[in-house]
């Protein structure tokens, strides 16, 4: 499976992902290098509706001091990962798709307006077609959509410092690229108190949920996966085959152990060659991975 599509060639220097928790960055060439730089409580409360940056100073502070020296002047370019919950993404299905893309444009609008609770003509909106295997007239179209402010100031402290983010996508949609199995498998990604669920049928993502816990917990997360398992067998007329866990932490064997005795299904953690898996740069290693690195 792979949602490289979604990213420019050939892939910028630097790529960051950006959470309530901190900053994660890597460089993307040759000589690779990580870097993590907590943030105080506070900096970023992630929201669809609102202004995430509630303290815009402190978040460019922390990002001047981790971009590297640049020998010129010249701007740089980079991937910029956002919490999931920034955006809404979804995914409509079409018995039909046009070619033409101002049309699927306007029809992927038109689609939207009756769910977001914003004019989507001025939002930030992406979107990828996703032709279902074996059936050329059928077509689940993946969409991000967020005002446009949200993710203008999120980028704004990267253009003070000379980065130019040529690349913008949600962590669980760049994470994606960790999941390697072809059937029917669940997905579930938590970063701090956010739960982010997502389902993919033969390489084809069927759905994305993104859920704010009370208080995050194997008994809570259970809860919320019950109904995406019901969605599955009575949608898709199948059932999940796995359950993917990603960014549980110290508490991730537990919960394998656990949603595997409950669900009754094969449950693992997701593993990254790049060697980030943690609950705050999980985008971050799927976006590595989908360049090689």
């Amino acid at each position: 499976m792979t949602f490289s599509a979604l990213w420019r060639d050939p892939p910028p220097a630097l790529a960051f992902e950006l959470s309530e928790a901190g900053i994660a960055m890597a460089r993307t060439g040759k000589e690779r290098a990580f870097d993590f730089r907590p943030l105080e409580p506070g900096v970023i409360s992630v929201s669809p509706l609102r202004d995430n940056i509630l303290e815009p100073e402190k978040l460019a502070a922390a990002v001047r001091a981790m971009v590297p020296p640049n020998g010129s002047r010249k701007r740089r370019e980079a991937a910029l990962i956002l919490p999931d919950s920034c955006a809404r993404v979804s995914v409509l299905d079409f018995d039909d798709f046009p070619t033409d893309a101002k049309e699927q444009l306007s029809l992927v609008r038109f689609r939207l307006k009756k769910s977001v609770p914003y004019e989507v003509e001025s939002a930030a909106l992406s979107y990828q077609a996703q032709a279902a295997p074996g059936d050329v007239k059928k077509f689940d179209v993946l969409v991000a959509v967020a005002p446009a402010d949200i993710i203008a100031r999120y980028e704004a402290p990267f253009r003070s410092a000379a980065i130019e983010p040529g690349l913008v996508t949600t962590s669980a949609l760049a994470a994606l690229e960790l999941v390697k199995e072809e059937g029917t498998v669940v997905v579930a990604k938590l970063s701090g108190r956010m739960l982010t669920i997502l389902v993919v049928s033969s390489g084809v993502l069927k759905l994305v949920r993104s859920l704010e816990l009370t208080e995050p917990g194997a008994a809570e997360i259970a809860a919320d996966l019950y109904p995406t398992l019901v969605y599955i067998e009575d949608t898709l007329t199948a059932k999940a085959e796995k359950l993917l866990l990603a960014g549980f932490g110290r508490f991730g064997a537990e919960s394998r152990d656990q949603f595997a005795r409950e669900l009754r299904l094969p449950v693992e953690l997701i593993q990254s060659s790049a060697g980030l898996a943690g609950e705050n740069s999980l985008g971050l290693a799927g976006y590595l991975q989908s360049l090689g690195a």
